[in-house]
């Protein structure tokens, strides 16, 4: 065993000494957070409109600070892109991580001197934890791949911007250095598709050991390593036995990455946004991913079933069960309060508070990370429809992860009652029209990892019938604009 082994292994039981102290006490933590987040920007504008020298349990503050969403606390988000100082939290941030919108556009989401570490602790946390678990460490000696975004940033009113991934380049340990992959003239290359196949050529002799990045997009990597070796990933990297990953769910790409790889490999499954990490998987034995109560974050649960109902009861953490699924709630020391990023959760263990991901508060489409919402797909549908005589009576859409051939799509299924002469033109402007609303979507697009999305027309009725199918044809019951997986999808292939 290496030098470095030893050190990493040392190291491991240190980090995991100091995370059983806050995970021995919980609600004890999350108490603590809570009262520094609060006596920390009272004297914010933020905290003087919700009289936060005021507030002195979470009673008051759930009283006083409405849950909101970007739209709702993007008044004061402005002023801070402005350059206004102690407005959500104390001076300026350091960098603002731009995100995809909903409905405007660009998202500028706030990292301060506060916040920022927390992100990088937690991902060298998350390998620390896997090595004291398993007692493997062999793999810090090889060299370790991040696909991420470029670390080119851009600069708004004095302060840097640009994607959570590209920033987070910039806070690479030095003793990693020398080990991580691709160089950083590869990182900057912004055409995904040229990215990737620069970073086959650096890595295909390297003796690569761990691999990190959203799995749709370490699939491409895979696939292109194959082509250029001939031969399985694993064969070409013969120690490879750590894969790290986050951002969209894993599963559905499982079976495709053994394949490719040749071999079952160890996993390590993360959750990160640019709002704040909030839990990374602590076990290969144990369901979930633990959830970080000491990491700048106070964490409120409400119930997803009575989430859109008048003021519906906000949980801490130590009222929550498990297998419930809960819209995630946080107050941050990026200055977000009281904020709905969207994520829903079920807790799959209470000692130690684990988390599942389990889907969005809305029906959403994020297999390749671009977060898609119903909104933007009937804005794009209509806009594509406008001065036409093309009218649709229903439709949704769904990814296709897994084409027989060429690149993965988003596949449109609709049921025309005048239908477009060309087809594949009007599958253009809608998908032109997406590509205007939603960054991400784009980016996938440019890069290559995405191709323009599909149209299957489905017959006359075909909604009806599959409704029919499953039992919920009329009442209330409607049709999802889109799912994150192909349930609704291949059924009515059959139709």
């Amino acid at each position: 065993m290496s030098l470095k082994s030893i050190a990493a292994k040392i190291f491991a039981q240190i980090i995991y000494n100091k995370t059983q102290k806050w995970v021995q006490k919980p609600i004890e933590t999350q108490q603590k957070v809570f009262q520094n987040l609060i006596a920390s920007a009272d004297f914010t504008q933020f905290g003087k409109d919700h009289h936060f020298k005021e507030i002195k349990s979470f009673e008051d503050f759930a009283k006083q600070v409405p849950i909101r969403d970007y739209e709702a606390l993007r008044p004061y988000i402005d002023r801070v892109v402005k350059g206004e100082e102690n407005i959500l939290w104390k001076g300026k941030p350091i960098y603002f991580a731009k995100t995809s919108g909903t409905t405007s556009g660009a998202k500028y989401v706030p990292l301060t001197q506060e916040s920022m570490p927390f992100h990088i602790e937690a991902a060298r946390n998350a390998i620390l934890s896997y090595i004291h678990e398993t007692g493997k460490a062999d793999f810090v000696g090889g060299k370790m791949i991040f696909l991420q975004g470029s670390p080119i940033l851009e600069e708004k009113n004095g302060i840097k911007l640009g994607r959570l991934s590209g920033i987070v380049a910039h806070f690479v340990p030095k003793y990693l250095q020398k080990n991580r992959m691709p160089s950083w003239e590869t990182n900057c290359i912004e055409d995904w598709e040229t990215k990737v196949d620069a970073i086959v050529e650096e890595t295909f002799n390297e003796n690569m050991t761990v691999i990190s990045g959203i799995p749709s997009w370490v699939q491409m990597y895979f696939e292109k390593l194959e082509q250029k070796g001939g031969k399985a990933v694993g064969d070409i990297f013969k120690n490879f036995n750590l894969f790290i990953y986050g951002g969209v769910n894993y599963e559905p790409y499982r079976a495709k990455f053994e394949n490719l790889i040749g071999r079952k490999v160890d996993s390590i499954e993360l959750f990160p946004a640019s709002e704040g990490f909030f839990a990374y998987q602590d076990s290969q034995k144990d369901k979930g991913m633990l959830l970080l109560l000491n990491s700048g974050i106070f964490y409120e649960f409400v119930k997803s079933d009575v989430f859109f109902t008048e003021n519906p009861r906000r949980y801490t953490i130590g009222e929550v069960e498990l297998n419930v699924n809960y819209v995630l709630i946080i107050s941050t020391n990026a200055g977000l309060w009281a904020y709905n990023i969207g994520d829903t959760v079920q807790f799959t263990s209470l000692k130690p508070y684990r988390v599942i991901v389990s889907g969005r508060i809305k029906h959403y489409i994020s297999a390749f990370g671009e977060h898609v919402i119903g909104k933007e797909v009937e804005c794009a549908l209509k806009e594509a429809m406008e001065d036409t005589g093309i009218s649709v009576n229903e439709f949704t859409v769904a990814p296709q992860i897994a084409p027989n051939s060429g690149l993965p799509y988003h596949e449109w299924f609709i049921e025309f009652e005048n239908e477009p002469e060309n087809l594949h033109y009007f599958a253009l402007k809608i998908d032109n029209a997406m590509r205007k609303q939603n960054v991400y979507y784009d980016d996938l697009i440019v890069g290559k990892v995405l191709k323009t999305l599909v149209i299957s027309k489905v017959p006359k009725n075909g909604f009806q019938d599959y409704m029919k199918s499953i039992g919920k044809l009329g009442g209330q019951n409607k049709i999802p604009r889109l799912s994150n997986d192909r349930t609704i999808a291949d059924l009515l292939k059959r139709t």
